[in-house]
């Protein structure tokens, strides 16, 4: 088995705003912590608060070192993607390498695509095209583009990003229009609120269009999965924090489901979640902590401590 790797996502605080050297400090630790990859969510508006995923990933960059950098996942849509394409080269310059441009299209808080004036019914048309421009300008020093929704010719992005042929990206998405989406543009498709079951299905209809690319245009493709989790003595205890939590964060029960998609109980009985995914084929993991703020270093440490004995032994 190639070795799978682990990641976790600051951003989502139901249960409280962390301050921003907080934040940065946790970065730092993360890092330490063995982590591959730490992810910003991103929302304009949502029920919790979220902060700009550019700023805090460019912090996270200045006290850090090795630990890659990416947006998880940016919502495409909202933003011009030439300035997306700008702001993840920019990160890539400034973190030596380490962006990764990870995108959705969201839509379930209708607000934020209103308040950003674009229509809820263009957003995958918009994920679609943005991710064309974005690449065009990455690796064209000469980018023309003639889309629905931008056109222009001979444009010269400089500098471009460091990573060659350009940062990774994985696309999010759990229908069959983001499979395709990530299999065609991605380097990786990034899910989240799945069974095992339906991952490995879904991962081979991506994999079905990254094959139909030119062969010239493939890189190595991730499958990636998002896991809420939480270490507790028993399994009920932790099934009622990740409850408690993710209720609050998504504004809506998950009295049914909680249980379906997060890792809970035990450090054993997360780890033996986790490793039904990689069995269903995910490379990659990324933890999210379901509990309050003040506990997210808590419950990291106590998994890393756990799992990367386990996975890297």
């Amino acid at each position: 088995m190639s070795q799978v790797t682990f990641g976790t996502t600051l951003g989502g605080f139901g249960a409280g705003l962390v301050s921003g050297p907080t934040l940065c400090n946790w970065a730092e630790e993360i890092e330490q912590l063995g982590f591959d990859i730490l992810f910003y969510r991103d929302h304009v508006l949502w029920h919790s608060p979220v902060l700009d995923p550019f700023t805090m990933l460019g912090a996270f960059a200045a006290r850090t070192t090795t630990i890659k950098l990416g947006t998880g996942v940016l919502l495409l849509p909202l933003r011009n993607p030439t300035l997306v394409a700008k702001m993840i080269g920019t990160l890539d310059w400034l973190s030596n390498g380490r962006a990764i441009l990870g995108v959705g299209v969201g839509g379930e808080f209708q607000k934020e695509y209103e308040a950003c004036g674009v229509l809820l019914r263009e957003r995958g048309a918009r994920a679609t095209e943005g991710l064309q421009v974005i690449k065009a300008l990455w690796t064209d020093s000469s980018a023309t583009v003639d889309g629905q929704f931008l056109q222009f010719e001979n444009a010269n992005m400089a500098p471009q990003p460091l990573q060659k042929p350009h940062p990774p990206i994985w696309v999010g998405g759990r229908v069959d229009a983001a499979l395709k989406r990530a299999g065609t543009y991605g380097d990786g498709w990034f899910s989240y609120f799945v069974t095992p079951e339906r991952f490995r299905t879904s991962l081979d209809k991506a994999l079905e269009y990254w094959h139909q690319r030119d062969e010239s245009a493939r890189t190595t493709f991730t499958g990636g999965v998002v896991l809420y989790f939480c270490v507790a003595p028993t399994y009920e205890e932790a099934k009622a924090n990740a409850l408690r939590t993710l209720s609050t964060e998504y504004n809506q029960s998950f009295d049914a489901i909680v249980d379906k998609y997060s890792a809970l109980g035990p450090a054993s009985e997360c780890i033996a979640t986790i490793q039904r995914y990689i069995e269903a084929g995910a490379q990659h993991i990324t933890l999210l902590p379901a509990g309050p703020s003040a506990a997210t270093m808590d419950q990291l440490r106590h998994i890393a401590a756990e799992l990367f004995p386990h996975f890297r032994s």
